[in-house]
């Protein structure tokens, strides 16, 4: 028979006498960390590929952003059912159909024949995505207590930006070689091959054969979720309710913000460098590693910062808002990249803004510390809305402006606001840091 520790049922087998308290936790969080790594990289794959794609069909910076943007209009639409599908199916099956239909939908933009397709395939990238951060975050407040989830958070949002960094110089020179068509075949191929290696490792902590009760202990102490077999139907009286708390505003209008100066990157980045600042593609394949870096440096230093503010201190509200606005003010000082003349200098800046960026995603941990246990993947879901509406917005805008002005000084200028306004939001609406306790 299987003993039971507080909600989670632990086989008999599982611990062994000596009692050690195993480090299965980390494992799976290898498996998000490449899973978002994969995730990022199938949604900016396009950023590359931008220059030579619109040539070969056609596409204005106006219209280019409709494109860029369009990944996020499915994306933002599928948070809640994502979320709905995620709290009844669990996080096995919905992470393995997510990354698998994401994957493919990427492989197939390399056959893309003109605007329709293109836009046609960024609709069903952002459709198949939109499950994966919420179940990131399910996984990490079942998985890690409170006290090691912003490191956790930390670790696995690094892949968002790792794997631009250390991989953009090779899909480059792909491009360079092949052809823009080769960086979305090479990089869908692999997150298929991924989908797979998820279905046969990953485990819930009640299914897990390797992870002994001294850790099942540990986590379940520091907070940890148990996953129960319990489907939870969705209603909209629920997220009414969800909605009616200022910690749910506060936190998606400020991870709006964030994802502003994200969505630049991930989008524009490479535009700007080649036509803004009219460098040539060794140069842009070697400046675009720099911002990326930075941004991986300022997750993890946002992570190690608020645990530690947390154990200093005993508060969440300390630990993990102070970082996110430090982060957002320092993103807002991208403005300053229109008032300076040397390439240098300009990387310089873009990297300072886009480290304070990285240091937003502990958002997620602060979703993770105030989302009802039972509503996990819907608040997820509603936070990943908000916040991916700035998937929408950003890059429509910038696209218009430049089409416009013919420049990105204004891109920006507006990319800055939007950061300050996010500090603000979180200084001013968010409130105090605890977890939601619905009836």
């Amino acid at each position: 028979m299987s003993t039971s520790t507080q909600g989670f049922a632990v086989p008999p087998a599982v611990g062994g006498a000596d009692g050690r308290r195993t480090r299965v936790r980390f494992g799976i969080l290898a498996l998000i960390a490449v899973g978002t790594m994969i995730n990022y990289l199938d949604r900016t794959v396009l950023g590359i590929a931008a220059p030579s794609l619109r040539q070969d069909l056609g596409i204005d910076a106006a219209w280019m952003g409709v494109v860029f943007s369009a990944f996020s209009w499915t994306y933002a639409a599928a948070q809640i059912p994502g979320g709905v599908f995620l709290d009844r199916f669990g996080v096995k099956l919905t992470y393995f159909l997510s990354i698998t239909f994401w994957s493919l939908f990427t492989l197939l933009q390399g056959f893309a024949t003109g605007l329709g397709t293109l836009l046609a395939f960024r609709f069903g990238l952002g459709v198949s995505e939109a499950p994966c951060f919420p179940a990131n975050s399910r996984i990490v407040g079942t998985w890690f207590p409170q006290g090691e989830r912003a490191r956790a958070t930390s670790i696995y949002t690094v892949g968002e930006y790792l794997g631009l960094a250390v991989f953009s110089p090779a899909l480059f020179w792909i491009m360079g070689l092949f052809g823009w068509q080769a960086l979305f075949l090479v990089v869908g191929i692999v997150g298929i091959a991924f989908g797979i290696v998820w279905w046969l490792a990953y485990r819930e902590p009640h299914e897990s054969r390797g992870v002994s009760r001294a850790e099942l202990d540990y986590i379940r102490a520091g907070g940890g979720l148990s996953q129960t077999t319990a489907k939870v139907a969705f209603s909209w009286a629920n997220v009414g309710k969800l909605l009616s708390y200022r910690q749910v505003w506060g936190a998606a209008i400020g991870q709006f913000a964030g994802n502003s100066t994200l969505v630049f990157f991930l989008t524009w980045f490479p535009t700007y460098l080649a036509t803004e600042r009219h460098m040539g593609w060794v140069k842009v394949g070697f400046f675009a590693v720099l911002p990326f870096l930075a941004a991986a440096v300022g997750v993890a230093f946002g992570g190690w910062v608020s645990d530690r503010l947390l154990a200093r201190t005993g508060s969440a509200n300390i630990a993990r808002k102070l970082p996110i606005i430090g982060g957002l003010l320092l993103a807002s000082g991208i403005v300053a990249a229109n008032y300076v003349d040397s390439n240098a200098v300009v990387i310089a800046i873009l990297s300072v803004a886009f480290f304070g960026q990285g240091m937003v995603g502990l958002g997620w941990t602060l979703i993770s510390d105030i989302a009802p246990k039972q509503l996990m993947g819907l608040t997820g879901g509603l936070f990943n809305f908000a916040a991916n509406l700035a998937g929408i917005v950003t890059p429509l805008v910038i696209g218009f402006i430049v089409s416009a002005t013919g420049s990105f000084v204004g891109a920006l200028a507006f990319v800055g606001i939007v950061a300050l306004l996010g500090a603000l939001s979180y200084i001013f609406i968010l409130g105090d840091v605890h977890r939601i306790e619905l009836d």
